[in-house]
């Protein structure tokens, strides 16, 4: 059987579901091959400058095209914010996460993308865009994941714990991911959490620009136009040897291009699709899958071994965000229940003027 898109009807019924594992997939290989291209001497500084400027390239010509009747004026002010947004997001989140990933893992690194909703959270609530009411369970559950969350990282930086498994060492890469030093370890977890808490920074500023300025396409071509020019500056800044920025025909090449073409156009397309089919807690629900996928590519691929207390602190992590995100579904539903309660009175009220 077969839609009128020429879909199986199984298929068709679950394309959401089929989309969204494979972003997950996307965000695992993100990981794995970032990761990959370090390992393997990558300068950090001009891989992100090489993924964003083919991020720009991939974009442009779609939002060109795509979004020529809707693009909002652009002013002097706007611009500066979508420079400085840009130099938030893209440009030193970026530069963190890659970091970081000298430091870590690629397993830690997709582990602790699930703390970016409880972070996102605590900044709203500080920054008064979200209300806690603690009255009410939602409330509760939200605070409660927070706290989950962030201790399930702190877990995750400072208890080790026995290896879950015993791996065998193949080859000096394995042993440079394996073996890396308690203090590298604690520092690049920590490192790891302040670029979560830079795309938090950004996703709380990235809500009254897109209000100003509503071409989504133009405005991510944009952020990752200034990125560009910031990493290029931020790269040569670091490291002037021409020979860092070389790419060959190898995992380096392919990391730029995957992140900047699947990870950006493929990625962000979904995403969009995605939320506008089952909205964000959708979205969000399925991160912890990224992690059980990198896990087990990095067992398979760099046998990268778990410990006994990573996996607690992701457990707690994990049982957090869900909290977090079961609390916000509960609360969008009880204030679209006092939104359609209010609209009915008012119209039971209309109809009695009326009579």
């Amino acid at each position: 059987m077969k839609s009128s898109l020429g879909f199986p009807i199984c298929v068709n019924k679950n394309k959401a579901y089929i989309g969204i594992i494979l972003i997950q997939f996307i965000n695992a290989g993100t990981a794995l091959l970032s990761k990959a291209a370090l390992v393997r001497g990558m300068n950090s500084y001009v891989f992100v400058f090489y993924r964003n400027a083919v991020a720009t390239l991939v974009l442009a010509p779609f939002a060109f095209f795509l979004e020529s009747n809707k693009s909002a004026p652009l002013s002097y002010n706007l611009l500066c914010k979508i420079f400085f947004v840009a130099l938030v997001g893209f440009t030193v989140c970026l530069n963190l996460f890659n970091f970081a990933l000298k430091y870590t893992t690629a397993t830690y690194a997709s582990a602790s993308m699930n703390t970016i909703p409880a972070i996102t959270f605590i900044m709203a609530v500080f920054s008064r865009m979200e209300r806690i009411s603690l009255r009410q369970w939602y409330g509760r559950a939200k605070v409660l994941g927070s706290m989950m969350v962030l201790s399930g990282a702190m877990v995750i930086i400072l208890v080790k714990g026995p290896p879950i498994y015993s791996g065998t060492q193949k080859g000096a890469s394995n042993a440079s991911i394996n073996h890396i030093s308690r203090g590298n370890w604690i520092k690049g977890c920590l490192i790891m959490l302040s670029a979560n808490i830079t795309w938090s920074t950004w996703l709380i500023l990235q809500a009254p620009i897109v209000k100003q300025y509503p071409s989504t396409l133009r405005l991510a071509t944009l952020q990752y136009f200034f990125s560009s020019i910031q990493s290029a500056i931020w790269a040569v800044a670091m490291d002037r040897k021409i020979s860092s920025w070389k790419l060959g025909w190898d995992v380096n090449l392919i990391s730029v291009l995957f992140c900047g073409i699947i990870v950006t156009g493929i990625g962000f397309w979904l995403r969009v699709w995605i939320v506008g089919k089952k909205g964000p807690v959708f979205v969000a629900m399925f991160t912890p899958l990224s992690f059980i996928i990198t896990a087990i590519f990095s067992a398979l691929l760099w046998n990268e071994v778990l410990h006994w207390g990573s996996v607690g602190g992701i457990i707690l992590l994990i049982g957090g965000l869900y909290s977090v995100l079961w609390g916000k579904n509960k609360e969008g539903k009880n204030k679209t229940n006092e939104q359609r309660s209010i609209a009915k009175e008012e119209t039971t009220l209309e109809s009695i003027t009326r009579q």
